[in-house]
């Protein structure tokens, strides 16, 4: 099969096209023909091992041969290990996994997966796992949202952005989207009470107002991100889009000094560790039925020209999520 992979650390320009072996499956593991997967920071932070922190899970002078990147996918089962049950082959289903969705197939855990809901594209279905499990983890799990509360995302257009407005929604939450004025009606159109121009508005200074503040872009620091919220409010730190290049931790240093400030303030500053499991992934599935959540796709490239659809993602102006055809 064919499978994008490199052998050193660099911009996208040093993936290569590869035949290689179809992956053999564990017995609770899933063979998945993929028809469809996205891009996230996540994959262009693997290639280029930036922060230097990714070297430690992957290869500290190199990634370890055999490596593929990718996480998101979606596509069809063609066999089940021992273990699995729910699962058949010709399931159409769609998830997440560490490392290898930018394969022709991938081996992926059962727990990891959900059926694809039938109304969905496999490139829509493939745009969902890893942002839409970092909004609803963020929201729910870390900010503890709860119907009525006044949310702010900072970073409402982008992959994670457009999920969380519309997940703060089905939530039940009054939500407001910072975004540039380009694309005020996008955050509107997806449910948001009201958008905030971050070219014309700093909303940093529009104190008192959030119960929640869902943080993707990480372009500020903790004490002004801190003056929207109420004195009791949340501050959820999702990682940052905008945060320093070639340092050791990247957007980790935002979350560990929330970490360290949070027992001394009022306000809970808490950090988004996305957990991938079948049971979000379901919840999820059951609000796009539902006609609550549609994936938002920016722009669509072939399998053979995925380090340009990298590239993009890497600029940091993608409207939703960008994905990616077999």
């Amino acid at each position: 099969m064919k499978a994008w992979s490199w052998d050193r650390y660099g911009p996208p320009d040093v993936l290569g096209l590869r035949d290689v072996d179809e992956p053999r499956i564990a017995r609770d593991e899933v063979l998945v023909r993929v028809r469809a997967a996205s891009v996230n920071p996540y994959d262009w932070r693997h290639v280029r091992a930036d922060p230097k922190l990714v070297r430690l899970s992957i290869g500290l002078r190199r990634p370890r041969p055999g490596l593929v990147p990718g996480a998101d996918l979606a596509g069809v089962v063609e066999r089940v290990g021992d273990e699995v049950t729910g699962l058949r082959p010709g399931d159409e289903v769609f998830g997440e996994v560490r490392l290898g969705s930018f394969a022709e197939a991938v081996a992926v855990p059962h727990d990891r997966l959900a059926l694809k809901p039938a109304d969905l594209t496999f490139e829509q279905a493939a745009s969902v796992s890893m942002a839409a499990h970092t909004a609803l983890q963020g929201l729910r799990d870390v900010g503890g949202l709860a119907a009525g509360q006044r949310v702010l995302v900072n970073g409402a257009s982008g992959g994670i952005g457009t999920f969380a407005v519309q997940l703060a929604k089905a939530l039940q939450a009054e939500v407001t989207g910072v975004c540039s004025t380009r694309n005020l009606e996008l955050v509107r159109s997806l449910g948001a009470d009201d958008a905030v121009d971050y070219t014309r508005e700093d909303f940093t200074e529009r104190k008192g107002r959030y119960d929640l503040l869902l943080d993707i872009v990480g372009d500020r620091p903790l004490a002004r991100l801190r003056r929207p919220l109420t004195s009791h409010g949340t501050l959820v730190i999702v990682g940052g889009i905008a945060s320093p290049r070639g340092g050791f931790l990247g957007p980790a240093a935002q979350m560990l000094r929330g970490a360290l400030a949070s027992p001394f303030v009022s306000q809970r500053i808490g950090a988004v560790r996305w957990k991938p499991n079948s049971a979000d992934l379901r919840f999820l599935a059951e609000l796009m039925e539902k006609g609550q959540v549609t994936p938002v796709i920016d722009r669509t490239w072939p399998f053979a020209e995925l380090p340009e659809a990298l590239r993009y993602v890497e600029r940091g102006h993608a409207r939703g999520k960008v994905a990616i055809t077999f």
